[in-house]
């Protein structure tokens, strides 16, 4: 499994980006996919991730209402709209993917073996 995310940018603060996150491999709709962010100096934050294709997506509290996460099964690709960018959105964000997600572990990113290699995005204000 392979994943090349693209999309960032830099944005005003209030602004919005589309993240894309393109997999290839075999059986993407049962693939656990994330979406984490890394700003300078932090630890990987989830963001938001469903366990496969037809399940609910869980948001982390400090994104819900603004980010949406989307999965397009023909293209193999996943999205990331986010919204009402603000300054502390700023960071590196990946895209994860597994075959075996274990329960309860959507959040962890240690439970992900394959990631993107990150698509920078910056705020100003």
């Amino acid at each position: 499994v392979q994943l090349q995310a693209s999309g960032g940018g830099m944005v005003q603060a209030g602004g919005s980006l589309r993240l894309s996150c393109t997999v290839s491999g075999p059986t993407f709709r049962s693939l656990a996919v994330a979406w984490f962010r890394q700003a300078s100096g932090k630890e990987r934050e989830f963001i938001a991730g469903s366990k496969r294709s037809g399940v609910n997506t869980v948001y982390a509290d400090s994104v819900k209402g603004r980010f949406t996460m989307s999965r397009d099964n023909a293209k193999n690709t996943v999205y990331l709209q986010v919204n009402s960018l603000k300054p502390e959105d700023a960071a590196v964000y990946y895209c994860a993917a597994d075959t075996g997600l274990i329960t309860n572990s959507i959040a962890t990113a240690t439970a992900y073996d394959y990631w993107g290699q990150g698509t920078q995005v910056t705020v100003s204000s």
